[in-house]
């Protein structure tokens, strides 16, 4: 399909014309986000609209598409999953960094981690959840601060699994490898040196940790996530921002189902429970996170 293009007329003596693609209609604009919330339940908000042409312009590139109006009219003459699956993908927010918001983590180290460790000892292995893990900074703090703080657990019942609904960066997460500039974002000099080796620029986490960490795509927003275990601790931090009232609902049940009946839920510093009836929310150190009420 030939793309829609508009040039400026010839003028004598002025510089040589210029071909460029149309923009994006509302209408093209609205077609995207129906696109997103398909495929992730992110509800988009329209003054958003601007970050399409932006995250957008990789993925174009490659599928040699010269702008966001051909993207559309393309799809609307032929769905293509895998398209718009990776248009999704490309408009997935992956903010993260190491020890992010480090609140949670000391709560874990101090208060609940301890009597936790202690009650699995002779029981089940430790089991720790990163939900959206964008590209493993969250899963490796935890593997790090497991190792650092409790070295008298078995490396052999610690399991901390990471899920994102974009391949790409598990992909990444699980190479573990991060530039200096990432590892600058709160991570801790004792534990660059004890628990990476570099090359460069580039700096890779060991396999002490590597191996405790298991990365695969999942989406939260699936009818059924993919564990049949409890988790001990789940983390699900700023995940739910753009969800609907409903799809967190539904994600937030699911997440009770996968929560041991001690164990802790950590949300982002700005979202709630959908439903509190099935929650306790705990405050302590300065963090809140939530424990699963029995159901009757």
């Amino acid at each position: 399909m030939s793309s829609s293009v508009f040039t400026r007329p010839f003028i004598p003596g002025a510089a040589p014309s210029v071909t460029a693609t149309a923009p994006a209609s509302h209408l093209d604009l609205s077609f995207l986000r129906q696109i997103v919330y398909e495929q992730t339940q992110n509800v988009l908000d329209p003054s958003r609209d601007y970050l399409f042409e932006t995250r957008l312009s990789k993925l174009l590139r490659s599928q040699g598409i010269t702008g966001l109006a051909d993207l559309v009219a393309s799809l609307q003459m032929r769905r293509n999953p895998s398209m718009e699956r990776a248009i999704a993908e490309a408009m997935t927010i992956n903010e993260t960094s190491f020890f992010r918001d480090i609140r949670p983590f000391e709560l874990l180290r101090k208060e609940l981690l301890p009597p936790l460790i202690e009650a699995r000892r002779h029981a089940r292995s430790l089991r720790i959840w990163s939900a959206a893990c964008s590209t493993g900074q969250e899963a490796y703090s935890l593997a790090m601060l497991l190792l650092e703080h409790f070295p008298s657990v078995s490396t052999r019942n610690i399991v901390i699994e990471g899920t994102d609904i974009s391949s790409e960066v598990v992909q990444r997460a699980s190479f573990g490898t991060y530039h200096r500039i990432e590892m600058n974002r709160g991570l801790p000099a004792r534990n660059i040196v004890r628990f990476f080796t570099h090359e460069g620029e580039d700096w890779t986490v060991k396999p002490e940790i590597r191996r405790l960490c298991n990365f695969r795509e999942a989406n939260l927003c699936a009818s059924t996530l993919p564990f049949s275990e409890p988790f001990d601790i789940i983390f699900l931090r700023n995940v739910m921002l753009y969800f609907s009232q409903e799809t967190r609902r539904r994600l937030l049940s699911n997440v009770h189902r996968l929560l041991a009946p001690q164990g802790a839920l950590f949300l982002g510093s700005s979202e709630q429970p959908a439903d509190p009836a099935i929650w306790t929310a705990n405050l302590s150190g300065g963090t809140c996170y939530y424990r699963p009420r029995r159901l009757a």
